[in-house]
């Protein structure tokens, strides 16, 4: 379909088109689909039309043309919203580790005056400070969105928070955040607990590695293989031979 060919009357079915393109991850047949209303002087809505094309680009890890996107509905004035536009830049961001532009698209929204919400907004960009091994931002996140009075959410929040301190060797910080998460009766998952562990076999605390392998067995979660390795490993580095023993013999 040429620009020139696009006529008024198919303006909804270009924009089912476009969000056809999304689904099926074709972010190049979306985005040529919106230059074609360009062309054809159809303004593209911003909910059918650019919110599409800038998931399609998210799903394609395409950051690049998702921030393009965004300029582009700003200089036409559409109003980008934090849900449908926002949210999928900075997953785009997320995904191509480019934590500095996430930190400043989420500025952007307060600036914009919407509110960032805790699992698209702010989960987003903690976890491409923990992408970027960028652990105390992930915590300076994790402190402002507790100010803002938005709820951290166990996996997209807590758990990309103690994965960069455990990236960064921050044991302690992670073992801070896990009784954190404890305190404001949020229970940590597998993902969380498997973080902690690690971040203390990086800083060779294994009686604290095997304390918290001890815990998830409390509360009815079953370390998972990755989480059993590290506890061997910060055995083995605490020179505690009979204690990875024991552990391989759990597994």
């Amino acid at each position: 379909m040429r620009g020139a060919e696009v006529m008024p009357d198919v303006f909804l079915p270009t924009c089912a088109g476009i969000s056809a393109c999304e689904k099926g991850e074709q972010w190049q047949r979306a985005l040529a689909l919106l230059s074609e209303m360009r062309e054809a002087k159809l303004e593209p809505d911003v909910i059918f039309s650019y919110s599409a094309g800038l998931s399609a680009c998210e799903k394609g890890e395409q950051w690049q043309r998702a921030l393009a996107l965004l300029r582009d509905m700003r200089e036409a004035k559409l109003e980008p919203s934090v849900i449908l536009s926002y949210n999928a830049a900075l997953s785009a961001c997320e995904k191509g580790k480019q934590w500095w532009r996430a930190l400043a698209l989420l500025s952007e929204t307060w600036e914009a005056k919407l509110e960032p919400d805790v699992i698209f907004s702010y989960s987003a960009v903690i976890s491409a400070c923990e992408k970027g091994d960028q652990w105390q931002r992930a915590l300076l996140l994790l402190s402002e969105m507790r100010l803002a009075k938005l709820e951290p959410n166990v996996i997209f929040s807590y758990s990309a928070g103690i994965t960069a301190c455990e990236k960064g060797e921050q044991w302690q910080q992670a073992l801070a955040l896990l009784s954190e998460m404890w305190e404001t009766s949020l229970k940590p998952d597998v993902i969380s607990y498997s973080a902690g562990i690690s971040a203390c076999q990086k800083g060779e605390q294994w009686q604290r590695a095997l304390a918290l392998m001890s815990e998830m067995w409390e509360v009815k979660l079953e370390p998972d293989v990755i989480g059993c390795s590290t506890g061997i490993s910060a055995c083995e580095k605490g020179e505690q031979w009979q204690r990875a023993l024991a552990l391989l013999s759990e597994m």
